[in-house]
């Protein structure tokens, strides 16, 4: 047996939810699982339009970055900014052309598994290289992109006198043509207020929060993460009452993600 399948093993039978919508029988496998691998090989294997939702914050290639925005004299954004060393199996320091060609090979592959009326909610982060605003049109171009949310992160630290401190972040709405919010969240306004995460060992981790807002925003019943991380769009799934598909490559990642969701069910369970 491979690693991968003693991950799923054992987080299927430890983790598996009371109640699982079992309608795609094709999808069935992949359902309330991580799957370790990387994200474009795994979401090619998927069933086509077999997903609802997708919602996922990829690697920003923060590394690959001419204004050196997480250093200070002291080596850190703050003490020991996990960042500086990328991530467990990514250097997070591609090519700029390499890392659009790798974005948008993984939203042809997210656009091929959605449903027609499925959307994604891809979060990332404009930044200024150069002199240049790279607002990731480079990415997107060509995606059916619906809407640009702002998410009003807050917090952080900023070293550098020249520049006000960054407190936000960007998620394209990109969507199938059938795609709806779920009744009443077109009342929802497109700045988000909420919080980064706290007390996450991952070095760039996603709110859950802010996932369950995208996931509550429609009538989803599969939500895929491709860039599953610490495990929060999984979370925000259970808790939304949603079934989902997790794809990670780092093995430390996928045990952080497992016993975060174990956590999270035990605590909703009460």
């Amino acid at each position: 047996m491979s690693d991968t399948n003693q991950i799923e093993l054992s987080f299927n039978q430890v983790l598996s939810p009371p109640e699982i919508n079992m309608q795609h029988s094709s999808i069935d496998r992949w359902l309330d699982k991580i799957h370790q691998g990387d994200s474009i090989s795994l979401m090619n294997k998927l069933p086509e339009k077999s997903i609802n939702l997708i919602v996922t914050s990829p690697p920003y290639n923060l590394r690959n970055s001419t204004g050196g925005g997480l250093r200070n004299g002291s080596g850190g954004k703050w003490e020991n900014a996990a960042l500086l060393n990328g991530y467990e199996t990514h250097s997070d320091d591609m090519p700029y052309e390499e890392y659009i060609e790798w974005q948008r090979k993984n939203l042809s592959s997210m656009m091929r598994v959605l449903k027609d009326d499925g959307a994604i909610f891809y979060n990332h982060k404009w930044r200024v290289q150069g002199g240049l605003l790279q607002d990731r049109h480079e990415i997107v171009d060509g995606f059916p992109v619906r809407q640009i949310i702002i998410w009003q992160r807050k917090g952080g630290i900023n070293f550098n006198p020249g520049y006000f401190l960054p407190t936000y972040e960007v998620i394209y709405l990109i969507c199938k043509p059938d795609f709806k919010l779920a009744p009443k969240a077109n009342a929802i306004g497109d700045v988000w207020d909420i919080p980064q995460d706290r007390n996450n060992p991952h070095p760039a981790s996603f709110p859950v929060e802010l996932a369950q807002r995208c996931i509550q925003a429609t009538d989803a019943k599969i939500v895929l993460d491709p860039f599953m991380g610490s495990g929060s769009s999984a979370i925000a799934a259970e808790a939304c009452g949603r079934n989902w598909v997790g794809f990670e490559i780092s093995n430390d990642y996928c045990s952080l993600a497992n016993e975060r969701i174990l956590s999270a069910r035990k605590l909703m369970r009460k």
